[in-house]
């Protein structure tokens, strides 16, 4: 009997902001390779997690959500989500089931059709199905599906993992046959500098409060692997304000500490090594307008922006 084929694509997942992406991603994957916080707009690149499922290899894409953008960087994240999900096999609108057919929904709904080639297998994941009662996904289902022909409708819960096997397995069906492209036991194609910046950032924006979160941004800038198999990570963090810079450091030093302790603790999971973190806190006031501060979150800085 002839071994079934091997198959292996791109999935993108779309959605508002806070629908679950990275959620629903870091689920399938079965590690956490990006960011999940109670704040919006987290996601700020294209993160991609592997997830094995039979002969098929599904490429996960999480993009930033989509939404109206105010500036650059706004600009910036829409941009790296459509062109995630024009670039994919497959594309996974992810909509809230408490929330519904939002104004921000309807607006992607109405963009499907403009921004993905003719012909993109697009599905419909209704998420967070465990807040609401029952009787109110079928309507919701009929409401979408009337706004746009999608191949498949699913109801999941990605935080409980309701309904995400069918949806992996459905996936992996309709995944192109082809090699796999990246080795079986890869978890992720970002490389593990922006890993480890991203889960800095991570505690960071659960730690702080407002509009700081989105004034700042993470880079790794030093990474030395040392003889007793321990890591040496020295990361700077870019506040966009002098009066931000104190807000970070905190009383003593106390939450730049407790934010490094909490990140240092998740990249040693992450690696299953020793992790000795260093972090300093810089204040660059035109970082939302610097190309190289883009390019190092995997974003497309235009002119003219």
């Amino acid at each position: 009997m002839a071994e079934e084929p091997t198959r292996a694509g791109f999935v993108a997942l779309i959605g508002e902001p806070n629908a679950g992406k990275s959620t629903l991603l870091n689920r399938m994957v079965g590690a956490k390779v990006s960011i999940v916080t109670h704040k919006v707009q987290t996601t700020r690149t294209r993160i991609r997690g592997v997830c094995m499922a039979g002969r098929s290899q599904i490429v996960f894409v999480d993009t930033p959500g989509l939404f109206r953008p105010r500036r650059r960087l706004d600009r910036a994240m829409v941009a790296a989500a459509w062109g995630g999900a024009a670039d994919a096999d497959i594309v996974v609108l992810l909509v809230e089931a408490h929330r519904g057919l939002t104004e921000g929904v309807q607006a992607i709904l109405a963009d499907l059709r403009d921004k993905l080639p003719d012909g993109r297998l697009v599905a419909l994941a209704i998420n967070k199905i465990d807040r609401v009662k029952a009787e109110a996904l079928l309507p919701l289902s009929a409401a979408a599906n009337a706004a746009f022909p999608f191949a498949r409708t699913f109801m999941i819960s990605a935080e409980r993992g309701y309904g995400v096997d069918d949806l992996r397995d459905w996936l992996a069906i309709e995944l192109p046959e082809g090699p796999w492209l990246y080795p079986e036991d890869q978890l992720a194609d970002l490389p593990m500098r922006m890993i480890a910046a991203e889960m800095t950032r991570e505690k960071l924006t659960l730690r702080l409060h407002e509009e700081l979160p989105y004034q700042l941004t993470v880079e790794t800038e030093g990474w030395q692997d040392r003889p007793d198999g321990s890591v040496r990570i020295d990361q700077v963090v870019y506040v966009s304000r002098e009066a931000h810079k104190p807000i970070v450091l905190g009383a003593k030093g106390q939450t730049i500490k407790a934010i490094g302790a909490a990140a240092r603790a998740e990249i040693a999971a992450f690696l299953d090594r020793p992790v000795h973190l260093f972090l300093t806190v810089k204040v660059r006031e035109t970082w939302l307008e610097e190309a190289e501060r883009y390019a190092e979150m995997g974003l497309e800085f235009r002119d003219g922006d």
